[in-house]
């Protein structure tokens, strides 16, 4: 069922803050709330809901880390988390099952600074973009003095610098942005990789009082692709064909298996976009028809705003605009569930 109150426990204004979750604590308020609310297990939904939440994960949703989405209000990605925490918490009964991906690096990627170097041997800044022609005409290279240690059966490291050509020439063909190098962010064992903590609370009370294990998606972890979206890396061959990476079918086949997938977090011009027109391109092989069971919570995700640098907005509302055309629903959390469109029959 749906709840009109909030656990006495959730502090909206915690969301800036890095905290230890007080795991046995919230144990027992998430069963006590349960057993006051009539929240039962989710195995016994009828109607299954996901709420798929995109990188909602410091590095990118508080303003001292690496990649903050601000969007235009400045604080976007933070009062973004205040919506979706107040939302999980009063559609616990609702929700079947929590997936969180996590963008998960290291410092040698293909996207981060310490792969790349110029003829100086100087690495490029953060937010530079490098090109195919640049990368042909020697601006940039492989950094000689890691390509060693980025050999892969597949892919031995003697052939680096020209998959480096093969993969900048790979995202123009496919009209995607250049290659951007971007500030360290999401490392693997850091604090910026991990859940927001107020997001990771709200997790983990749903998965007691439904007892219903959060199932987290890890994605960004191959060094020689970037991987916007949990569905599938930017590029996934060689020149030669062979494969360097591959989709995440399970989890395709996972999310199309549920009655309705609700879709929150960062950033709304990157990684959702991207993630959603994956989705969407899987549906439209199957039946254009499953993309109706997608809603779109537009109120929890913003775009990537540098003031005075780059501006997304127009590009993630653009990329809505489609995907609302194709038979997605864009909604907020000021609308209760059972007027979301499609979805209020199938929770009666």
């Amino acid at each position: 069922m749906t709840t009109a109150a909030l656990p006495a426990f959730y502090n909206p204004d915690r969301l800036l803050e890095v905290y230890r979750v007080p795991y046995q604590e919230r144990t027992a308020q998430a069963q006590a709330w349960a057993a006051a609310h009539q929240i039962t297990p989710a195995h016994r939904d009828v109607h299954r809901i996901a709420l798929l939440l995109i990188d909602v994960q410091n590095t990118f949703c508080l303003p001292d880390f690496e990649l903050f989405v601000g969007g235009r209000s400045g604080l976007g990605a933070v009062t973004d988390n205040q919506r979706l925490c107040r939302f999980i918490y009063e559609n616990l009964g609702q929700i079947t099952t929590i997936i969180p991906t996590l963008d998960t690096h290291t410092a040698a990627q293909i996207f981060h600074p310490l792969f790349w170097v110029d003829e100086a041997g100087n690495s490029p800044a953060p937010m530079t973009m490098i090109s195919y022609d640049e990368v042909m005409a020697g601006k940039w290279r492989v950094n000689p003095a890691i390509a060693p240690l980025l050999g892969a059966d597949d892919l031995p490291a003697d052939d680096l610098p020209a998959f480096a050509q093969h993969y900048t020439q790979q995202l123009s063909a496919a009209g995607k942005y250049p290659l951007t190098i971007w500030p360290y962010h999401s490392m693997v064992g850091g604090i910026g990789h991990a859940l927001v903590s107020a997001v990771e609370e709200a997790c983990f009370v749903h998965a007691i009082a439904r007892n219903s294990p959060t199932r987290y998606e890890l994605k960004g972890s191959n060094p020689l692709t970037e991987n916007y979206s949990v569905l599938r890396p930017e590029v996934m061959a060689d020149a030669a064909g062979g494969a360097i990476a591959q989709k995440n079918q399970a989890l395709v086949e996972a999310l199309l298996d549920f009655d309705a997938v609700i879709v929150a977090g960062q950033a709304k011009s990157h990684c959702v976009a991207w993630t959603m027109a994956d989705l969407l391109t899987e549906i439209q092989a199957r039946d254009p028809q499953l993309a109706r069971k997608v809603y779109l919570l537009e109120d929890c995700s913003s775009p990537v705003v540098v003031p005075g640098v780059v501006d997304f907005t127009e590009q993630a509302d653009a990329a809505y605009d489609r995907f609302a055309a194709a038979g997605m629903h864009r909604v907020t959390t000021a609308q209760p569930l059972a007027d979301w469109p499609g979805l209020g029959e199938g929770l009666c």
